[in-house]
């Protein structure tokens, strides 16, 4: 066991303890006689300052705290999909078993199971007596029908296999033996990770590949590249929450981290019990197979909200490394700035901007930082790209993106989603505003999404952008004189404008089909309302009035469409195109 020292003072979260000189800063004490989890966060002397990640009323001073001489750590090893832990990685279902509905305070539960048995195979191109370096994969293991676990030699390990084994073993077991300069090292499934460190990696590449999230306005308005990072701010009520939940579900990353951090605790149960059931639209299993969750809701302990979106962006970097795409969705960052204000607090440090700590903006860097896409570490004969983009909710006090932690996150991410209360109110969701919307990625995705199957699909975006820009600046002339009073090119625009906005940008979350939308089927929607904003123009050309053109059948057609299933909408594009036409050109001929 480590050295001991006592408690000198508490205050909240936040102990203070003394005799504890040669204290490292972020090493993780036991607090206590039941031995609470904390984490040293400031050093004086002999003092150290221990926040701790559990409930701390009943403590008091006198009570010994132990070193444990080690940072806060995450183990990493087959179990950590379809498994849903706390701030501090704890697994709620074990927790649960073993004390109840209710986490009682300083309750020791492994992260990862140590009694279930998982089958390895050894990777054929590792053999006895080859030199093996950090991030090569020794094997395989099955952790779920969709992801295969690559177990990974740990970084800054590089040694001639000694012995590699096959067959069922424990996280615990030793799957394989290296020899480092003279010595004989035993490799297990599961290795450790301390949480505030990022997982290196040999090169950072260029975000030039698109996260496909099946969400329109996302994917063709404000794209963010796989290994980019994102924000969505938005007061009460906007559909932050929701939005996040339609990334974790339907964006192309092979694995997702929820982090669930100070939100609702109804809202998470809902998480909870929603993610089980629903089916990956890429596999055609449960989404759950390739997810896993942290919870820390508002009534779990502050200090473990600080410590949860590191606990998850570590087991990202780790999936990274094996060469997969993973997605955080970090709900919300707001909430976990305010911990780091009470914490600061507690500290009695000089308040910063509405009284957050001065290192409010270097801390969300550090954070944001961590994401990226990135050749892998492993020997140079392989080369490996994983990536890692962040989504992360923001929650500004009456919607007002003004505040500090909605500018400082806007400073270091490319994507920023902005949502709109009065589109909410309106009932259009997503309610992301398209005029204060913006994404970084545009110009470095321009290439992938002009591929051969869709060469104009920019233009269109653009074509598209314009005209609602156009829109908004008409608006103020229609709240004065009213529509009928605009020219009928004006009227066309607007009309062009709404069915972008409704037919288009509005997107039901809760509907089978439209809940997701794919790529094609987007770039064929814009195609067919920019081509009756072109049939409409020319009758208008010709002299024919507005009113003819807004009763045509084909506009309910073109309102119906998003309900059409991906799979079908091809053949569907080339009838509403054929429709279109006709009724265009027997429109023409009628009036003249």
């Amino acid at each position: 066991m480590g050295e001991e020292g006592v408690i000198e003072k508490i205050s909240g979260p936040l102990i203070i303890a003394d005799k504890m000189r040669g204290c490292e800063m972020y090493e993780v004490i036991k607090v206590g006689e039941e031995g609470l989890l904390g984490e040293t966060i400031r050093l004086d002397g002999a003092l150290a300052y221990v926040q701790v990640y559990e409930d701390t009323t009943g403590l008091k001073p006198g009570e010994p705290v132990v070193r444990t001489k080690a940072p806060l750590s995450v183990e990493l090893g087959p179990g950590i999909l379809k498994n849903f832990f706390d701030g501090i990685q704890r697994p709620l279902e074990d927790i649960k078993h073993k004390v109840g509905d209710y986490i009682t305070r300083g309750v020791r539960v492994d992260a990862l199971d140590r009694t279930k048995k998982w089958e390895f195979t050894p990777t054929p191109a590792v053999e006895e007596g080859k030199e093996v370096v950090g991030g090569d994969i020794l094997g395989e293991v099955p952790e779920t029908k969709v992801i295969k676990h690559k177990i990974l030699v740990p970084p800054g390990i590089s040694g001639k296999i000694l012995e590699l084994k096959e067959g069922k073993f424990t996280v615990d077991d030793c799957v394989a033996r290296i020899q480092i300069g003279g010595e004989d090292v035993e490799l297990k499934m599961m290795q450790k990770w301390p949480v505030r460190k990022g997982r290196p990696y040999k090169a950072k590449l260029d975000p030039e590949v698109p996260l496909l999230t099946g969400q329109r306005i996302n994917d063709t308005f404000f794209p963010i590249a796989k290994g980019g990072t994102g924000a969505i701010p938005g007061g009460f009520g906007t559909g932050k929450t929701v939005m996040q939940h339609q990334l974790a579900r339907w964006s192309d990353a092979q694995v997702i981290v929820y982090i669930g951090c100070g939100e609702r605790g109804n809202e998470m149960t809902e998480v909870l019990e929603d993610f089980p059931k629903l089916v990956d639209p890429y596999s055609g299993e449960k989404l759950m197979e390739r997810s896993t969750l942290i919870a820390n809701t508002s009534n779990m302990p502050v200090a473990a909200r600080e410590a949860s979106i590191y606990t998850g962006i570590t087991l990202a970097e780790y999936y990274r490394d094996m060469g997969y795409d993973t997605a955080i969705q970090a709900d919300s960052t707001s909430r976990w700035a305010e911990a780091l204000r009470e914490i600061s607090g507690r500290l009695e440090e000089m308040p910063g901007e509405e009284g957050y700590p001065a290192y409010l903006a270097s801390r969300l860097a550090d954070f944001y930082e961590r994401a990226g896409r990135v050749k892998t570490l492993c020997s140079d004969s392989e080369d490996r790209i994983g990536s890692v983009t962040v989504v992360g909710a923001v929650s500004p006090p009456g919607g007002d993106f003004s505040e500090p932690v909605t500018q400082n996150t806007l400073r270091v991410v490319g994507v920023f989603w902005a949502l709109d209360s009065t589109l909410a109110d309106r009932r259009h969701f997503p309610a992301i505003s398209w005029l204060r919307s913006y994404s970084l990625y545009l110009g470095d995705l321009r290439e992938w999404f002009n591929k051969p199957s869709s060469p104009d699909f920019t233009e269109q975006q653009e074509e598209m952008m314009a005209l609602l820009q156009k829109e908004s600046e008409l608006q103020e002339i229609v709240q004065l004189v009213g529509a009928d009073a605009l020219p009928p090119r004006e009227r066309g625009t607007l009309e062009v404008a709404r069915m972008i906005r409704e037919d288009f940008l509005q997107q039901n979350a809760y509907h089978e089909i439209d809940s997701f939308c794919s790529l094609e089927k987007q770039y064929l929607m814009a195609r067919i309302i920019l081509q009756w904003y072109n049939h409409a123009n020319e009758l208008i050309e010709r002299g024919i009035g507005m009113e003819k053109i807004d009763v045509m059948k084909i506009k309910g057609t073109i309102a119906r469409m998003k309900y059409v299933p991906s799979d079908e909408f091809k053949a569907k594009y080339e009838e509403i195109m054929r429709a279109m036409k006709d009724e265009f050109e027997a429109v023409k001929k009628r009036e003249e």
